[in-house]
C-alpha cells in the first residue's frame, strides 16, 4: 500500500517540474504549480464521508481504495495526452484531480494501517509503509528521469501509470477489520475528540512546521539540479541511490523507535539530522557539477529524511483515536501538507529574489522552531 501511495506524488512535483522546465516555462509558474497539491491540505473535509460510508464490496476501506486507485490510473493517462505548451489549464485540472484522488487514497491507507496494527508495532509498520512509499518514488523518479532522456514526457507518464496495478493487486488480496460508527460521530465527534487533547493547537503548530524546511528544499531540488547543469539521467541515478538510503533510514528509524520507545527524543535528534542534511544543497552550489558529490549529498539527505519521516508519521498515528482514524489522521496530516502546497507555490518567486544559495540556507534555518516546540511538548510526555 505504501508503494501505491508513493506513485502519484512525483507526477505533480519533480517529474512535472522537469517537463515544464524543459518546455521553457519559467520558475515562477513552476512554483505556482505547487498549488495543485491543495487537496492534500484539505483532505480532512471529505475524510468523515469515507469514515462513515462503505461501498457494497471489499469493506469500508478497501472498497473506496480500489475505486480511487482505478481513477488515479485514468487521470495519469489523461495527463499523458496533454500538450504542456498550449494546454496548461487542462494540465492544472488533471493535476488537481490526481492530487484529490491521491489524497483520498492516503486517507484510506493511513486509516487501514492504524486500525490493523497494534500501537507497539506501529513505528515498524510506519517504517515499512515509508519503504514502500519511497520505493515507488524511486521507480517514478529515477526511471521517469532516465526515460525522459530517450522518450517524450507524455510517453513517460503513459508508462508510469501502469505502476498503480501494484496497489490494485495489494488492495484485492488484503484483509481488514471493519469499524462501524454512528453518523453524528463520523462528522463531528472526531474533531471534538482531538481538540479535547492537552495542547492540541500547539501540537498542530508543531506538525505544521516540523518538516517545512525539508519539504521546501525537496520541492525545488530538480530545477536547482538542472540549473547546476546536471543531466536528467544523473538526477535519476542520484534519486535511485537516494531512495535506497531513505529506505535504510526508515528501517533504522523504525527499529530504534521500537527498541527505545521514545518518540519525542526521536523527533528531536532526527530533526537535527534533517536540518543538517538540508545544508547539503548549499554545498552543491559551491563547486562544479560532480556526480559523486551530488549522490553523496542526496544520499545523506535521503537517509535523514527517512529517519525523520518514520518517527513523524508514528507520532501522528499515535495522536489519533482508533475510532476516528480516517478523519483525525487526515486532519493532522493535512497540516503536514500545507507547507508543501501553499508555501511551495511561492518558492519560485523566492529563488528569483534571493538566489539558490540563500534559499537553501533559509530552508535549513526554518527547521529550528520545530526543534524548540519538541522540547516544549516533551515535558507532557514524561
Amino acid at each position: 500500500m505504501g508503494f501505491s501511495a508513493g506513485v502519484p506524488l512525483l507526477m505533480t512535483i519533480s517529474i512535472l517540474q522537469a517537463w515544464m522546465k524543459e518546455s521553457g516555462i519559467d520558475l515562477s509558474t513552476i512554483g505556482l504549480f505547487g498549488l495543485v497539491g491543495i487537496p492534500y491540505s484539505l483532505k480532512f473535509l471529505w475524510a468523515p464521508f469515507l469514515d462513515r460510508f462503505s461501498l457494497p464490496f471489499l469493506g469500508r476501506r478497501r472498497g473506496w481504495l480500489l475505486v480511487s486507485q482505478i481513477l488515479i490510473i485514468v487521470t495519469i493517462l489523461g495527463i499523458s495526452y496533454i500538450d504542456i505548451t498550449s494546454q496548461l489549464t487542462g494540465l492544472v485540472m488533471l493535476c488537481l484531480g490526481l492530487t484529490f484522488l491521491s489524497a483520498t487514497q492516503d486517507i484510506l491507507i493511513d486509516a487501514y494501517r492504524r486500525e490493523n496494527v497494534s500501537e507497539k508495532h506501529l513505528p515498524l509498520a510506519s517504517s515499512l509503509y515509508i519503504i514502500g512509499y519511497r520505493v515507488a518514488m524511486a521507480v517514478v523518479g529515477s526511471v521517469g528521469f532516465i526515460l525522459s532522456d530517450s522518450i517524450s514526457f507524455n510517453l513517460v507518464y503513459l508508462c508510469l501509470s501502469g505502476l498503480m496495478v501494484v496497489g490494485i493487486i495489494t488492495t484485492l488480496i488484503s484483509d481488514e477489520g471493519d469499524f462501524i460508527i454512528k453518523s453524528r460521530e463520523s462528522i463531528i465527534e472526531p474533531f471534538i475528540d482531538y481538540f479535547r487533547k492537552n495542547k492540541a493547537l500547539i501540537i498542530l503548530a508543531f506538525i505544521f512546521i516540523y518538516k517545512i524546511g525539508d519539504m521546501l528544499a525537496f520541492f525545488m531540488s530538480v530545477p536547482y539540479y538542472l540549473d547546476l547543469e546536471y543531466t536528467k539521467s544523473q538526477i535519476g541515478y542520484m534519486k535511485f541511490i537516494g531512495t535506497w538510503m531513505t529506505l535504510l533510514g526508515s528501517f533504522v528509524g523504525g527499529i530504534l523507535l521500537v527498541k527505545y520507545n521514545n518518540i519525542m527524543k526521536g523527533l528531536f535528534y532526527f530533526g537535527i539530522l534533517q536540518m543538517v542534511s538540508t545544508f547539503g544543497y548549499v554545498i552543491l552550489s559551491w563547486v562544479e557539477p560532480n556526480l559523486i558529490l551530488l549522490c553523496s549529498v542526496g544520499s545523506f539527505e535521503s537517509f535523514c529524511s527517512g529517519l525523520g519521516t518514520a518517527v513523524f508519521i508514528s507520532y501522528i498515528a499515535l495522536l489519533t483515536n482508533i475510532k476516528f482514524t480516517g478523519t483525525q489522521y487526515a486532519l493532522l496530516s493535512s497540516f503536514v501538507s500545507i507547507p508543501r502546497t501553499i508555501f511551495t507555490s511561492q518558492t519560485g518567486f523566492l529563488v528569483e529574489s534571493i538566489g539558490w544559495e540563500y534559499f537553501f540556507i533559509f530552508c535549513t534555518l526554518i527547521a529550528l522552531p520545530g526543534l524548540i516546540l519538541i522540547q516544549y511538548l516533551a515535558k507532557d510526555s514524561k
